[in-house]
C-alpha cells in the first residue's frame, strides 16, 4: 500500500519531469518542491479529499473527480490535475483515505468508550 510520502515523492518527480521539456527550465526552481506536501483531514470535509502544499500555497481537491475544492496553487496546479489522471493515483489516494476514516472510527470508538467509564 502507498503512503503519503510515497505520493509526494511521486507527484514532486512528475512535476520536475513535466517542466523539464519547457524553455525556461533554466529559471525553474525545483527546489521548491522538496516541501511539497499530501494529506487529509477528515476533520475539515466529509466527502473524500486530499490538499496539496507547494510553497506557500495549498488546496483541496475531491477524490471522486479531482474537483478543486478550496484554495489555489497557481501555476502548479495543472500538474496536479494531470498527476492525479494518471494510472493508478486515484486508486492510491482512495486507499489512504480508507484507511484515514478507518483509523479516526477506531479512535473515536476508544474515546467513547473510555467516556462510558
Amino acid at each position: 500500500m502507498a503512503t503519503f510520502n510515497d505520493l509526494e515523492d511521486n507527484l514532486k518527480k512528475f512535476m520536475i519531469n513535466e517542466q523539464s521539456d519547457a524553455h525556461n527550465i533554466r529559471t525553474a526552481n525545483i527546489h521548491k518542491y522538496n516541501n511539497l506536501k499530501i494529506w487529509m483531514d477528515l476533520s475539515k470535509y466529509q466527502q473524500p479529499h486530499f490538499f496539496v502544499r507547494v510553497s506557500i500555497s495549498e488546496a483541496v481537491f475531491a477524490l471522486n473527480d479531482c474537483v478543486k475544492l478550496n484554495g489555489g496553487l497557481g501555476y502548479e496546479e495543472r500538474f496536479v490535475y494531470k498527476w492525479f489522471g494518471r494510472v493508478g493515483t486515484k486508486e492510491k489516494l482512495l486507499d489512504l483515505w480508507k484507511t484515514a476514516a478507518t483509523e479516526r472510527g477506531t479512535a473515536e470508538n476508544k474515546k467513547d468508550n473510555n467516556s462510558n467509564i
